[in-house]
């Protein structure tokens, strides 16, 4: 077995689990709480208390997002891969460019896992620093589509920066994934259909089309079309290792 084909095997198990374990994460993120109940339409006070008293369980949720964000991007690189032999530069720039969302991702997930509790706990203490504490965390709402954490308004919104690069990563790959296997087909023109979907969003959000309480239904809905990518991959990745 030549160093090619032995990476290829590897690179092609990495893809079916990381695909696996996308499918995990999204079952236990539908037990697994990413806010206060009632989110954004949520009182400050009660999302204070029940950030400090649910401090476990919030880092756990949100835990689960970065492991989910980088699950996704392993079935992301692997799909480059699998273009590279007769599209490599292709390859090169849809890797660069899963890398770059993955740094975008990370970004505000690591806020929810590490600022958030830590500016809660303050609060609801009354420790040293409370009243720089307070302005914070109403900026950081996960919730609230134009804070600080998620805003596509006032603020780059690293999270809408992210789908916005797989948006071209999809773009990217598409056409070259586009290939005799019907599983490969599937995921291409799904890629393809996000990856347009998304820049044709981007710019009705631009034009004044779409409300500040509809972006994250607007953009995110789209996605959906990943989870048809997801577990087509998954088949043809197993596939191939075998």
């Amino acid at each position: 077995m030549d160093i090619f084909t032995s990476l290829d095997e590897k690179i092609n198990r990495l893809g079916l689990w990381s695909a696996v374990i996308v499918i995990v994460t999204a079952v236990i993120s539908v037990y697994l709480p990413l806010d206060a109940p009632g989110g954004y339409n949520a009182e400050h006070a009660d999302r204070v208390a029940w950030l400090s008293n649910n401090r476990e369980l919030f880092i756990t949720a949100w835990a689960n997002q970065i492991v989910a964000m980088l699950s996704l991007s392993g079935v992301f690189f692997a799909i480059a891969w699998r273009i590279g032999s007769a599209n490599p530069l292709r390859a090169i720039l849809a890797s660069m460019v899963v890398l770059m969302s993955v740094i975008a991702f990370i970004i505000p997930k690591f806020i929810a896992v590490w600022t958030i509790p830590l500016l809660a706990d303050t609060i609801s203490t009354g420790a040293v620093g409370t009243q720089l504490a307070d302005p914070l965390l109403r900026i950081l709402n996960v919730s609230m589509p134009f804070s600080l954490y998620t805003s596509f308004d006032y603020f780059t919104s690293f999270d809408y920066l992210g789908f916005w690069l797989y948006s071209l990563f999809a773009l990217l790959v598409a056409i070259p994934l586009y290939n005799s296997s019907v599983a490969t087909k599937i995921a291409a023109v799904s890629l393809g259909l996000f990856g347009v979907i998304y820049q044709l969003t981007l710019l009705a959000l631009w034009a004044g089309e779409i409300g500040a309480m509809d972006i994250e239904g607007s953009f995110l809905g789209a996605s959906v079309l990943l989870v048809v990518v997801i577990i087509a991959m998954a088949f043809e990745f197993k596939k191939a290792k075998d």
